[in-house]
């Protein structure tokens, strides 16, 4: 699968989020070492903590199907150009990346930008 197929998936389920409270909408889409593709969308809850990003879920689905390796996902906000990861989802994704690593596609007005997980998180936690 081509990383733009993931960023028109990820725009896809953007529109499913539900974002209430911040107004932030945001889709995930990811791709495993096995071929197969999961999406997620935000979900947010009026009690802040338990809100989940577009990124988990999608990785989570994932997971629940027997996948455990990623080695891309594709992110997209209508809210923001360049939508990356938070803290908590770099360390999540960093917990399933392929041995190959992992790109972190996203998109803005001068198209897709690509960049690695251990770009955006140097040194992540491994047990």
């Amino acid at each position: 699968m081509e990383y733009q197929e993931l960023i028109e998936k990820a725009v896809e389920v953007s529109k499913n989020s539900y974002s209430p409270y911040s107004k932030f909408a945001v889709g995930a889409c990811l791709l495993t070492d096995n071929g197969h593709v999961y999406s997620g969308c935000n979900f947010e809850n009026s009690s802040f903590g338990l809100t989940i990003c577009a990124e988990r879920n999608a990785v989570g689905s994932a997971i629940a199907a027997g996948d455990k390796k990623i080695k891309a996902i594709a992110i997209y906000s209508p809210n923001s150009e360049y939508c990356y990861p938070c803290g908590a989802c770099r360390q999540v994704l960093n917990e399933f990346k392929s041995e190959n690593g992992l790109d972190v596609i996203t998109t803005g007005k001068s198209g897709l930008k690509v960049t690695t997980l251990d770009e955006l998180l140097p040194e992540g936690f491994n047990l």
